[in-house]
């Protein structure tokens, strides 16, 4: 079983469980393993598995029969799509599951493929029904241009499974040798991309593993930052300046402007393009009375390994060059990786306050979660529902939480214009003493530890 995955592999087996044949679209970013999880899944099912690659009509036709005739021992040769999937079905008459994986190559470059694959499925309708799942890591080719690229074929989709990342709780699973402190570091660099945790090892340092593998040369994880961002776009330069200068606290618009030179409306269409891949993100304030008091117009790198690539690997890649991996990370990572995994800290805060809800862990059930992000202070977590609000402040770098920080929350709501009917404070250090006497005479006041979250 892979880790995490249990719902999206139980709505795969209920509509593989279904008679005739279905043609599925499952998608997500590259770190998040989707093969792992369409493997899981055939398992124990006939299967057939075939990666496109960016070619002709006639290579690609080439390729798949040469592997076809590897995996299955089928020898001839098939001219058509057609005739190549329905020979997959000579050695057994059971329904069978045929995994297409980065399938926009077949779309791009060969027009024949849809039309082919729909009158193949409408074949095996009338017989024993077959399941196709055609398979990308490229998000903003799956929801922004398939639809128009492929037509009326898109009426013959039974379904879209996009598979996300996994959260927090399931880093804790992975890497049981870790501290829960090494696991929020850990998830601050990578995220919840499982494919991308395969490279670290929990009975080593974070420090270690980072210098293992993201700044070691011989590492899968060394030239993942290029290899994400050149296989998705073009002008590659323009999207680094950007993201740069967004890792380097530049946020919004003017001040990119400023920065990069670029005029705001090429800044625009590239930060639209950076959204649309799940790259960077526009962030909202949850909607409150106080709308004067808001910033707006706010931009972050929402993808954590680029994050960490563009604020640390980038910036200073003369320096990686020339520096032993373990120097490059005292002088340039260590500093400042605390004040960069507390961003993140506030992510898994709002993971455990989301969890906390769903398992009636809350005073009421909350339907709406966010941030408030403020001219003067922030409300890192609100939490609504049932007529009753939750506000909520983080703590990673301080070595106790502060009152004064309990204070300057109360101060923020007021600006918000948010009655607060509870105030929840996570911490990975302490809390000072004054707020734990608050918290025993308050009942609307929760401190939550790091052995909770």
């Amino acid at each position: 079983m892979v880790l995490g995955r249990t719902v999206e592999l139980n709505y795969l087996n209920t509509y593989f469980d279904k008679a005739g044949s279905q043609l599925m679209i499952a998608y997500g970013e590259h770190g998040t393993d989707k093969l792992a999880l369409l493997m899981a899944f055939a398992d124990g099912k006939p299967f057939h598995y075939y990666r496109a690659r960016p070619a002709s009509l006639r290579e690609q036709l080439i390729q798949w029969n040469r592997e076809l005739q590897e995996q299955s021992g089928i020898s001839k040769d098939c001219i058509s799509f057609f005739e190549l999937l329905n020979s997959l079905f000579e050695k057994t008459k059971e329904k069978m599951v045929v995994i297409i994986d980065e399938f926009q190559f077949m779309i791009r470059e060969n027009g024949s493929f849809m039309e082919e694959l729909i009158h193949y499925l409408h074949k095996k309708e009338r017989e024993e029904g077959v399941m196709v799942i055609l398979c990308s890591s490229q998000v903003g080719f799956v929801e922004n241009s398939l639809i128009s690229r492929i037509g009326i074929a898109a009426y013959e989709i039974t379904g879209f499974m996009k598979i996300k990342d996994l959260p927090f709780s399931c880093m804790r699973e992975r890497f049981p040798a870790f501290s829960k402190r090494d696991c929020i570091e850990t998830y601050a660099v990578l995220g919840g991309m499982p494919g991308l945790w395969k490279y670290f090892n929990d009975t080593l340092s974070v420090k270690e593993n980072i210098c293992r593998t993201i700044l070691n040369p011989e590492s899968g994880l060394y030239t993942e930052g290029r290899r994400e961002m050149e296989e998705q776009l073009r002008e590659t330069g323009v999207y680094d300046t950007i993201l740069s200068a967004l890792s380097s606290g530049k946020k919004k618009l003017n001040d990119l402007y400023r920065h990069t030179g670029f005029s705001r409306a090429k800044i625009s269409v590239y930060l639209k393009n950076l959204m649309e891949l799940e790259i960077a993100e526009k962030v909202f304030s949850y909607d409150t009375e106080g709308k004067a008091a808001v910033q707006k117009g706010i931009y972050r790198i929402s993808n954590h390994f680029l994050h960490f690539y563009y604020k640390f690997i980038y910036q200073n890649a003369s320096s990686l060059q020339r520096l032993p991996a373990d120097t490059f990370y005292e002088r340039y990572i260590a500093p400042a990786l605390k004040s960069y995994t507390a961003e993140y800290f506030k992510k898994i805060c709002m993971q455990k306050l989301q969890e906390m809800s769903e398992h009636d862990m809350l005073p009421f059930q909350a339907e709406e979660f966010g941030e408030w992000v403020g001219k003067f202070g922030n409300i890192d977590l609100i939490a609504r529902g049932e007529g009753q609000t939750l506000i909520g402040l983080c703590n990673y770098e301080n070595k106790a939480f502060r009152y004064d920080d309990y204070e300057w929350l109360l101060f923020c709501a007021k600006k918000a214009q948010l009655s607060a009917d509870y105030v929840y404070l996570f911490s990975v250090t302490d809390f000072e003493d004054a707020l734990n006497t608050e918290a025993k005479q308050k009942e609307h006041l929760r401190l939550v530890t790091l052995d909770e979250i």
